[in-house]
């Protein structure tokens, strides 16, 4: 019997099966190719600018300057120009009002795109909101298309609810909608999923800034309910900004490495290189001690201890800006290791032997000079850059008022000003340039490793 029932059973499953072979007369179907990804191209070049174009999140003067800290300290003799074109509640079509002015009189080379946050009006998704930030957006990549500058959209950033929801009575009344808020971090998902197919079809490769804001708040929050990168729910903070600074570089692929020092004992004698990475000279030493003489071509990626969170979590200085030293054939023991006469750490020779990484070390005297050039560059973002946004985002107003033919002799004196105090402004921080790559020169540094026990 039980020999009898596994054989009708194997023959109902052979019925019952159904055949996954193709029959032989069905046509075969033609396979769509997926779109192919396209990289970020960010090869800036000597006498190149850099434009970020956006809203309040880019007048904030902030993921910018971090961003221009790592191309002043990683690039030092190649001059590049940086333009904020910010302006704080710019829709994309405000960004168009001001295009003539503010991005097409610059003659960008690059041209990074900020915009969503405000479009979307803080209200629950509406088809008609979206059709015109899709229609501004579209006619702005064509306009920055036409001037021949290389477009580099960039996805919104995150919209914090726990933060809006944590905000204390009338601290701050956005949005006009409660229940938008609610749904407002999805309705900027669905924006940049957007602006990336945006990109797609132009052949543009695109930055996703809101998926790491998210990611790194939703980790945070795993300790801390209550943590956030955002405190107005709209605007990141430091930190939030140098996560941003940090995608943005990480996704357009720049040199990662400041600096890699690699001395081996061969016999009696030291061999100390660099590769590309720098010059060496004047080695000595024994099994016990070497001294050398380094030059650098660059500095460490250091950025304003305001932001030191955000590059902590992204653990950027290992990634981005790493500065390491290998030394091989000491003796067993502990070392000192010191740059120009100061100990900057002592390590195991087993940890020398290793690796050290140097790029965080406050200690050394290129991460002071790379923080004295982010200090400088924080000096002429908050003098210079940031009151020329200002002055932008009054023009804002005064753009609106003169379409409307509203008291026009007014804004031509008020016009006649914002044209004397933007080119000072503008003047002053070409000033304060000339000083960050002046600041941003390395120098040789003389190394000693001696055994301490």
């Amino acid at each position: 019997m039980r020999w009898t029932s596994r054989l009708v059973l194997a023959a109902l499953l052979c019925v019952a099966l159904p055949s996954f072979a193709p029959a032989q007369d069905a046509a075969p179907q033609a396979a769509q190719a997926a779109p192919a990804p396209v990289a970020v191209s960010l090869d800036l070049k000597d006498g190149d600018t850099l434009m970020f174009l956006g809203d309040s999140i880019t007048h904030q003067c902030l993921y910018t300057q971090y961003v221009e800290d790592y191309y002043y300290t990683r690039y030092p003799k190649m001059r590049v120009h940086f333009y904020n074109s910010g302006v704080s509640g710019d829709f994309a079509g405000d960004a168009l009002n001001r295009f003539d002015g503010d991005v097409a009189a610059i003659k960008p080379t690059y041209v990074t795109i900020l915009l969503g946050m405000n479009d979307g009006s803080y209200q629950q998704w509406n088809a008609d909101i979206f059709g015109k930030y899709e229609h501004d957006m579209n006619t702005l990549m064509d306009k920055l298309d036409a001037l021949g500058a290389k477009i580099i959209p960039m996805k919104p950033t995150m919209y914090d609810l726990r933060a809006y929801n944590d905000r204390k009575p009338n601290e701050w009344k956005h949005p006009k909608d409660p229940a938008g808020a609610q749904v407002y971090n999805a309705v900027m998902a669905y924006y940049g999923a957007w602006v990336q197919q945006a990109g797609i079809d132009r052949g543009l490769g695109t930055i996703d800034l809101y998926s790491p804001l998210n990611a790194f708040t939703v980790a945070g929050r795993a300790n801390d309910p209550h943590f956030t990168l955002i405190p107005d729910a709209i605007h990141p903070g430091p930190a939030g900004h140098a996560i941003m600074a940090f995608t943005m570089l990480e996704t357009a692929h720049p040199d990662r490495t400041v600096s890699s020092v690699t001395a081996q004992l061969r016999g009696d004698t030291w061999n100390v290189t660099a590769g590309k990475t720098g010059e060496v000279t004047d080695v000595s030493g024994d099994d016990k001690s070497l001294t050398f003489t380094f030059a650098a071509n660059c500095l460490p990626w250091v950025l304003p201890e305001e932001a030191a969170l955000g590059f902590e979590l992204t653990k950027a200085g290992h990634k981005m800006s790493n500065e390491k030293i290998r030394v091989v054939g000491l003796a067993p023991g502990k070392y000192d290791l010191k740059i120009d006469g100061a100990s900057v750490g002592q390590y195991s020779h087993t940890q020398l032997a290793a690796k050290v990484e140097l790029q965080t070390n406050p200690k050394t005297p290129q991460y002071q000079q790379a923080l004295a050039v982010a200090m400088l560059n924080k000096e002429r973002n908050d003098k210079a850059v940031h009151p020329l946004r200002n002055w932008w985002g009054g023009m804002k107003g005064q753009l609106r008022r003169d379409a409307e033919h509203k008291e026009p002799d007014k804004y031509k004196d008020w016009k006649a000003k914002f044209d004397t105090e933007t080119a000072a402004l503008i003047k002053l921080a070409e000033e304060y340039e000339d000083k960050i790559y002046a600041a941003a020169q390395p120098k040789p540094h003389k190394y000693e490793v001696t055994r301490v026990e």
